[in-house]
């Protein structure tokens, strides 16, 4: 009798973990950087510093990529799309377009957590 108490609560405890991996993704330390840098390209680029957005957007592009390879979640993709336009924009010295391209990176992302 011990042993199978012993057995269904390993068992459970199993599936509790089991169950708890994917509210794990919401907290992925590798989008919450992608977030930050975002939100500094976004706030440079509101000063009309380009070459800050293309900086910080570069940084929260390897997070986002690199959480990409965690965790799957159209949001993500699309803040990855957002990146890349903001880094494009930024470097011909559209810190305006770029900054919007950033901003909604951020909200994408942020849709991840």
């Amino acid at each position: 009798m011990a042993k199978k108490f012993f057995i269904a609560a390993l068992v459970m405890a199993a599936l509790f973990v089991l169950a708890a991996v994917p509210a794990f993704a919401d907290g992925n330390p590798h989008v919450a950087e992608a977030i930050a840098h975002a939100e500094e390209a976004a706030k440079h680029g509101g000063m009309g510093h380009a070459d800050a957005v293309v900086g910080h957007a570069q940084e929260a592009l390897t997070h986002a990529e690199m959480a990409q390879k965690e965790v799957k979640n159209p949001h993500l993709d699309e803040g990855v799309g957002e990146l890349k336009e903001a880094i494009a924009h930024g470097g011909q010295g559209h810190a305006e377009v770029a900054t919007k391209h950033a901003k909604s990176a951020v909200m994408h992302l942020k849709e991840v957590h």
